[in-house]
């Protein structure tokens, strides 16, 4: 996968641009970010926010090195499949941005 594809995956996945930023937020609070991908011109660095408020490298990978999985559309290669929680949290962010788009009603 490219940054171009990361980023329409995470997007359509749940996640938001906060700060530059793709991240995911905490459930109970949905404007602060807990965890977020940086896109870097060669590289990605998934990161977590620690309680101090400070960001800490979870991972890194190559674009070349991600591949999107066949079934699941998830890529492959940052880790993302093994950490634990991870696909609640991105479930529970894509949810709350589907429910809020229907609660705003239609444009008029």
């Amino acid at each position: 996968m490219d940054k171009d594809e990361l980023q329409r995956w995470a997007l359509g996945a749940g996640w938001q641009l906060i700060g530059g930023y793709l991240c995911l937020t905490k459930p109970s609070s949905p404007k602060e970010a807990i965890v977020r991908m940086v896109l870097k011109a060669t590289v990605v660095n998934l990161e977590a926010k620690k309680p101090a408020g400070k960001w800490e490298k979870i991972s890194s990978q190559s674009y070349g090195k991600i591949q999107a999985d066949d079934d699941t559309g998830l890529p492959l290669g940052l880790g993302l499949e093994t950490i634990p929680g991870f696909t609640m949290l991105m479930r529970e962010n894509k949810d709350r941005m589907v429910f809020a788009k229907m609660t705003a009603g239609p444009k008029g």
